[in-house]
């Protein structure tokens, strides 16, 4: 259990086996979209997804390998149809890298244990740290809170 907030969540990240290098398995353990999504750098359709009006207390872990990345604490509504974050739990657990697919520059965000594709980040996020973390729901699981 890791004590983020006074708050207790599940480490998933250590129950769940590094599993990008058995496409088939994948396939197997994800749903279609899932896979799109987190394998070949797809993205969902927007105000489609699962966490996209979606506020409850918890945290945010990578769908491939359960590694924990946001914070229910860091999620806003920002209109743009995907769940919306303004910070990761640590800048390690994810790794930005630029993506010039569909003839524009973003900056793609990656789950940094297993490589999965979670969306993009923008600077035009709320105050202080301007960041909008725009990450598809197919490629998240949401732990909820202990109370």
């Amino acid at each position: 259990m890791k004590n983020i907030g006074n708050r207790y969540f599940p480490d998933l990240s250590k129950s769940f086996a590094k599993m990008t290098d058995n496409k088939e398995d994948l396939k197997k353990k994800l749903t279609p979209l899932q896979y799109h999504v987190t394998q070949e750098k797809g993205t969902e359709r927007p105000h489609t997804g699962e966490y996209d009006k979606f506020f409850e207390e918890g945290m945010y872990s990578c769908v491939v390998c359960g590694q924990n990345l946001f914070s229910s604490k860091t999620k806003f509504d920002s209109g743009c149809g995907w769940p919306a974050f303004n910070d990761v739990l640590d800048q390690g657990l994810v790794k930005l890298s630029t993506d010039t697919s569909l003839g524009m520059i973003r900056t793609e965000v990656q789950c940094s244990k297993c490589d999965a594709h979670l969306g993009h980040v923008f600077d035009d996020g709320p105050k202080p740290s301007r960041k909008r973390f725009c990450i598809n729901s197919a490629s998240m699981t949401f732990i909820p809170a202990k109370k």
